[in-house]
């Protein structure tokens, strides 16, 4: 029986795997595999499968019988090549350890490097290099990252001991240390961990080794990466893998450096290179803000107003080879790359390669812009842009015009503006974001740890940290605005408050940011409507030729209407009639249309609403001119309209002149156990035909009058909610007839219109063909109600338990969120066959939320609906996703 294959090698000027392998060795594997058979170079090392993952999962966080003598091979190719030995006192090959999921996740997974270094191994490493300072520092790295990352100590441990030690020698720079400087901090970090632990610091290499892999697979089930993965859609079942590589050494003086570059502007598209680099440092020290980076260009170092040379100046020799390179990369993967790199002593390492992750306004030119130079087709832009990226343009900016209380400035790490309360603690972002309540956090320098507080915040600011810092990748990444680096801003946890620019701001107070100039300003600043023109609408004119599904949007009052074609919506695809009457000066009268105890009542309260029905349909069908507009008849949870407390059955006595006893016993009469489930829908209009005349009568006199003024008749779809059989359907699609039979008479002028219904409980769906042969002339699936009939569960009080699910794995996605395919979804595909057996022709589309939601509109494409409406805002996502959807991209390069 064969064994399976969990390790790949690679580097030495080949490789056992490629880029097409990604969902096997991971992201970061398959690209290191490529660039060595690429023939660039790349550290040598290997790889530990995805599967291996899954594997160590499955059988109780133990690892593979045959994985151990897979990796002693492997390890042994990397000596070879290297002409190195793992643990060897005399001549060490040193290795860092680190993740790699299919789908980047930056920062959420760990990462050890400098590994195989002991008190024997560090002694060897000086005597190679010939430098006893770097090998310290290199030890003292080692130490605090794997007693972190492996046995569980904290980081501020051994960074208040260095900060002591430094304070004694009054240096403020790490590179200010010596060699021996360096020994005591090891000899200080090593008995410190002993202290904690109770046992030394593991010298043993190859202990030290699983203790790593043991540690990045475990770091898959983390808190941050669980919270990423649930964030950005990814399934626990994909699993990582765990490259092991030779080390390289950007901390061995002047001629080395490291750095992280992207071949363009994550954070606007323009195509020239962008990035930062550190001499003499290692590359955490780039990521985590520790020390300021410097420019990589000439025309960066002078845009920031840096002195510090850019790699340009510094290392030109080894800058053009690096430009080199990454251009070969960008050709290579034909879209726009984020690596990373060494230089070890003058010498070139790429030990990364990946698809950047941007902004959606770098997303957009950076589509339109390789397109137009030939380097991919129109469709594969189409296919570059995440649908969901898009909803950062769609939200207001900052006005230009308005006064800026400017505090401080930072670097325009992640564009857009947010305005909201100062917190400086992730927890109590989280906390108040819950709540409702727009924050800003503030940190000197954020960390995985913080991704649940950067998601809930509006926006970011922290004092430390460079573009390519933790804040701004995964800023970038979530589409909130960020300012990284603010050096100007001070924090002092201790009193609640950071300083800036002479002033104090405590927590609670409103600031402004603004990402895409740096600025953070006092106050609230007002915001202007965003313009979707230039590459937004190239792209989108791309997207709507290429997409089948049509884009409705769900729609009930002139701004979101207005909105909605804006956006490119080509209809409505849903306006919930009862969310006309919320407003105070209406809802008195459908209190009293709803608490009449007789038809005459009920007449006379509808005569009161019929004005405002007609009114709002009339605005609705001229900005709609010539686009369908579905019109869902009144389906009020009655508990949503129905007087609270004796102060509203007052008012209403007095606004109706009923008695206000009688009032409330009717109230009390009409209260139901469940309301979702009780009396709302086409049960009103069968119970109480005359609330569904008047409607019917107020859209199509509403029709017939903007016909008249016009000369166009608006194309109308009456919508009965909530049917569940063919008698149903046949008892209202006789009362729509009969009704706009009457008005056309009174008119003496006709307008076409559809009747159709709203299929969201399970034996609408089952039974769609009865439903189609009792009159229904289209069908729109309302996928939120579909949802709770079907799990059973109210959307209103899923939020207190959905969580626990999604934690423990039960569901992968909340399926108010995004269709549950499985089994809502397999109702939709009936309802759809069914209708279509009776009636081909037959026109169906959904309009519950899962209209706006890409993976949802994936399944309508394949299920063959016709169309789909979602919010205003979400038109354009709308648009993008079925376009991908019709290019066949369910999957693409995240």
């Amino acid at each position: 029986m064969t064994s399976t294959r969990w390790v790949y090698g690679f580097g030495g000027g080949g490789a056992d795997g490629d880029a097409s392998m990604k969902n096997l060795l991971g992201g970061k594997g398959a690209n290191l595999a490529e660039m060595s058979s690429l023939g660039l170079p790349v550290p040598p090392g290997f790889t530990i499968t995805t599967e291996a993952c899954n594997r160590y999962y499955a059988d109780g966080r133990q690892y593979p019988a045959d994985l151990a003598e897979q990796v002693r091979a492997a390890m042994a190719e990397v000596e070879k090549v290297t002409d190195k030995r793992f643990g060897d006192p005399a001549n060490p090959l040193l290795v860092s350890v680190r993740s790699g999921a299919r789908a980047s996740m930056p920062g959420m997974m760990d990462t050890v490097l400098n590994l195989g270094l002991n008190d024997q191994t560090v002694e060897g490493l000086a005597s190679l290099s010939g430098d006893r300072r770097f090998a310290f520092d290199s030890y003292r790295r080692f130490i605090q990252m794997y007693s972190n990352v492996v046995l569980g100590l904290s980081h501020d441990l051994f960074e208040e001991i260095l900060d002591d030690h430094k304070e004694r020698l009054g240096v403020e720079l790490d590179t200010e240390l010596e060699a021996g400087d360096w020994e005591r901090v090891v000899a200080a970090f090593k008995q410190a961990v002993e202290q904690a632990q109770g046992e030394p610091f593991p010298q043993e290499a190859e202990a030290q080794l699983w203790g790593a892999i043991g540690a990045v697979f475990a770091s898959w089930m983390n808190e941050r990466a669980k919270f990423y993965r649930r964030m950005h859609d990814i399934p626990e079942s994909w699993g990582t893998a765990v490259n092991v590589q030779s080390m390289v050494f950007g901390n061995m003086g002047e001629t080395s450096a490291t750095g992280v570059a992207f071949t363009r502007n994550p954070s606007t598209g323009e195509a020239r290179l962008y990035g930062e680099f550190l001499i003499n440092a290692q590359g955490e020290d780039v990521v985590a803000g520790i020390r300021t980076p410097q420019a990589l260009t000439r025309a960066g170092r002078e845009e920031m107003g840096d002195s510090e040379p850019s790699m340009e100046e510094a290392l030109p020799k080894v800058f053009g080879q690096f430009v080199e390179t990454v251009e070969t990369l960008e050709r290579h993967y034909r879209d726009m790359q984020d690596v990373e790199f060494t230089v070890e002593r003058g010498r070139l390492w790429m030990l990364q390669t990946r698809n950047g992750k941007r902004t959606a306004k770098a997303a957009l030119k950076i589509a339109v812009d390789m397109a137009r130079e030939g380097l991919i087709s129109e469709d594969e832009a189409v296919m570059r842009v995440e649908p969901q990226a898009l909803d950062q343009l769609l939200h207001p900016m900052l006005d230009p015009t308005a006064p800026r209380d400017v505090i401080a400035k930072g670097l325009p790490a992640s564009p857009g503006a947010a305005t909201g309360q100062v917190v400086f603690d992730s927890d109590e972002a989280e906390r108040l974001g819950k709540l409702g309540t727009p924050v800003i956090l503030v940190r000197e320098e954020t960390s995985p740890e913080d991704i649940h507080g950067m998601h809930a915040a509006r926006g970011i600011v922290t004092a430390r940290g460079g573009m390519t810092s933790h804040a701004a990748v995964v800023a970038r990444g979530m589409g909130r605005p960020c300012v990284s680096g603010a050096g100007g801003v001070h924090i002092d946890l201790a009193t609640g408050l950071f300083k800036a620019g002479g002033r104090e701001v405590k927590a609670g107070e409103t600031i402004t940011i603004d990402g895409s100039s740096g600025e953070v300003m006092a106050g609230a600043v007002p915001t202007i409507e965003p313009e979707m023109s230039g590459d937004f609408a190239t792209l989108m004119g791309w997207a709507d030729r290429a997409r089948r599904l049509r884009v409705r949007a769900n729609a009930e009052t002139p701004l979101d209407a207005r909105t909605a074609r804006g956006f490119g919506a080509e209809g409505i695809g849903l306006c919930r009639t009862e969310h006309m009457f919320f407003e105070d000066s209406r809802i008195a009268a459908v209190r009293e249309m709803i608490l009449a105890d007789d038809e005459a009542g009920r007449r006379a309260a509808l005569a009161k609403i019929e004005p405002f029905q007609k009114g709002d349909f009339t605005e609705l069908f001229e900005i709609m001119a010539g686009l369908p507009v579905t019109i869902r008849l009144l389906d009020p949870p009655l508990h949503e309209f129905l007087p609270h407390g004796d102060a509203e059955i007052e008012a209403l006595a007095r606004a109706s002149g009923l008695d206000a006893a009688k009032l409330k016993r009717r109230a009390r009469d009409l209260a139901e156990s469940n309301p979702m489930l009780g009396h709302r829908g086409c049960r009103l209009g069968v119970a109480y035909p005359e609330i569904y005349e008047m409607q019917v009568r107020a859209i199509l006199e509403a029709a017939i009058e903007v016909k008249g003024r016009t000369g166009d008749a608006p194309l109308v779809e009456i919508m009965h909610p909530l049917v569940g059989a063919g008698r149903e359907m046949k008892f209202l699609r006789e009362l729509t007839d009969r009704t706009a039979e009457d008005v056309f008479a009174q008119a003496g002028d006709r307008v076409d219109y559809l009747v159709g219904a709203m299929i969201e409980l399970p034996r609408a769906a089952i039974r769609a063909g009865d439903l189609a042969e009792a009159g229904a002339e289209f069908f729109s699936f309302g996928t939120n109600d579909l949802t709770q009939t079907t799990f059973g569960i109210s959307r209103d009080d899923a939020g207190r338990f959905l969580g626990a699910y999604l934690d423990a794995g039960v569901y992968e996605n909340d399926p108010f969120v995004r269709l549950d395919q499985e089994g809502v979804g397999e109702l939709v595909r009936m309802g759809v066959e069914r209708a279509r057996a009776t009636k081909p022709g037959i026109k169906m589309g959904i309009c519950g939320e899962h209209g706006g939601d890409p993976s949802s509109i994936g399944f309508c494409e394949i299920v063959g609906l016709d169309y789909v409406s979602c919010s205003p805002y979400r038109t354009p996502i709308a648009r993008l996703a079925a376009a991908q959807a019709a290019l066949g991209g369910a999957e693409k390069d995240r």
